[in-house]
């Protein structure tokens, strides 16, 4: 997540420099997209993981 969040910033500030060619620009902005999806997925991956916890072991096991 980590490693395409960073390339993801990378990406994001060449294609505003607005210094990229126009078919690189494209290029860019595909692989953008596509770092932007997985990010979020990673996201609501976790943020699920999380909500199972809360509502399953982890509030019970403290409760007597």
């Amino acid at each position: 997540y980590e490693a395409a969040l960073e390339e993801l910033e990378q990406l994001v500030g060449r294609l505003e420099s607005g210094q990229m060619p126009l078919d690189q620009l494209l290029s860019g902005y595909q692989r953008g997209a596509e770092l932007l999806k997985f990010c979020r997925d990673r996201l609501e991956a976790v943020e699920n993981q999380i909500r199972v916890l809360d509502e399953g072991t982890l509030k019970s096991w403290g409760q007597s």
